[in-house]
C-alpha cells in the first residue's frame, strides 16, 4: 500500500466522484432565455382549438406584451409549424409574453393590498360582536398532520 503509485493530478478527477445525473421529466413550457428587467409569463390564445380573445386582450391592457420569436431564438425549435404567426412564440394554445418587472411587482402589491383589506374587514366584522352570549374567536393559526392521525 506505501509502495502504489500516486495518480497525477492530471488523472485524478472530480468526475469519478460525481453522482450519475438523475432522469426528470420534460417541462411542459420550455423557459426562455431572461431579460434584465422583464418578467415572461405564458398566456392562453386558445382552448381546444378555439381562440380567446377576451383573455389575450385582458393581458394586454394588464401590459404583457407577446414575445418575438426571433427574440428567443433558443425556443425556435419549440415552435410547430402550425402555429397562428410565425412572428411570436405559440405553443400548445399558449402565448410566451413578457413585461417589465416593476409592473409585476405593482400588481401584486396590489393584489397583496386586497387581500390585506378582506382580512381587515374580517377581523373588523369580529370585533364589533353583540352579543356576548354567542362569542366568536379570531385565531389565525392552522397545522396539517400526516399520517394516520394516531
Amino acid at each position: 500500500m506505501a509502495n502504489e503509485p500516486r495518480l497525477t493530478r492530471e488523472l485524478d478527477s472530480r468526475s469519478k466522484n460525481m453522482r450519475t445525473a438523475t432522469w426528470a421529466p420534460p417541462e411542459l413550457l420550455p423557459t426562455p432565455n431572461p431579460e434584465p428587467g422583464y418578467a415572461f409569463r405564458w398566456v392562453r390564445v386558445s382552448t381546444l382549438n378555439t381562440a380567446d380573445p377576451l383573455n389575450i386582450s385582458a393581458k394586454r391592457r394588464e401590459g404583457w406584451e407577446p414575445v418575438k420569436a426571433s427574440e428567443h431564438p433558443e425556443l425556435q425549435y419549440h415552435i410547430p409549424e402550425d402555429t397562428i404567426s410565425k412572428d411570436v412564440v405559440v405553443i400548445g394554445g399558449l402565448m410566451l409574453c413578457k413585461t417589465p418587472e416593476e409592473f409585476v411587482e405593482q400588481r401584486n402589491n396590489y393584489y397583496a393590498k386586497q387581500a390585506n383589506d378582506q382580512m381587515n374587514a374580517v377581523d373588523n366584522n369580529l370585533m364589533r360582536q353583540s352579543d356576548p352570549r354567542m362569542p366568536l374567536f379570531n385565531e389565525k393559526k392552522s397545522s396539517t398532520t400526516f399520517g394516520s392521525g394516531k
